[in-house]
């Protein structure tokens, strides 16, 4: 591997993570409309034009750019950390602690992970699992293929409250196990047991995904 490689890919562009943010919290107040509203006309107005331009600024081929060459496909952006971050369709949470063991954080669902009314929908608890356990084991340098990701069912999991997640992690023969709970308060509403087959970095495909292109 070239020395200055991402282990998991590119970091994103300042643009994209204040955008992610952006168009997360527009589509929460379009959610909430109750009637038409002249500014949502404007923003059609406008999206053709930005996706037209948008649309010449990207590299024709979108499959990820592996190892050198490829300057006719896209960048690949870190996945292993914080993809909401960067990417509005991925729950964006924060850990207040993190070791291979161990860790815990907060996540507040927005209103675009609403299901039931006021519910998140369990699909994006899946993805949050998902998330915040492949986190912790890419810090720790021992990702790995998924085996299995089950999740049980509690309580219903309100959107737009805080909430608080904790991970129990550990590994056996190469193999990784952790549980991750999703509480709020002290009470518990969903649990997230994800299995994976312990790699290091190095011997997964993403680690030798290409850098991004020096502007021209």
């Amino acid at each position: 591997m070239t020395e200055g490689t991402p282990r998991f890919g590119e970091q994103p562009l300042a643009q994209t993570v204040a955008a992610a943010g952006a168009l997360r919290r527009l589509t929460g107040l379009l959610l909430s409309l109750e009637h038409e509203h002249p500014t949502v006309d404007a923003m059609l107005g406008q999206f053709a034009d930005w996706e037209r331009e948008l649309a010449a600024a990207v590299p024709p081929d979108l499959t990820p750019r592996i190892g050198v060459g490829g300057e006719e496909q896209r960048v690949y952006l870190d996945h292993a950390f914080d993809v909401g971050a960067y990417n509005p369709c991925f729950p964006e949470y924060t850990f207040d602690h993190l070791d291979d063991e161990t860790g815990s954080g907060r996540i507040n669902f927005p209103l675009v992970c609403e299901g039931p009314p006021g519910l998140v929908n369990g699909g994006f608890l899946a993805v949050f699992f998902d998330c915040i356990t492949q986190h912790q084991s890419c810090a720790a340098r021992r990702t790995g293929k998924t085996r299995s990701l089950t999740v049980t069912f509690r309580r219903p999991t309100p959107v737009l409250t805080e909430l608080h997640f904790d991970i129990e992690r550990s590994e056996d023969d190469g193999r990784v196990t952790s549980t991750a709970r999703l509480l709020l308060d002290d009470e518990v509403l969903c649990v997230g047991e994800f299995k994976t087959v312990a790699s290091s970095p190095d011997r997964l495909t993403g680690f030798q995904f290409g850098k991004r292109r020096v502007k021209g």
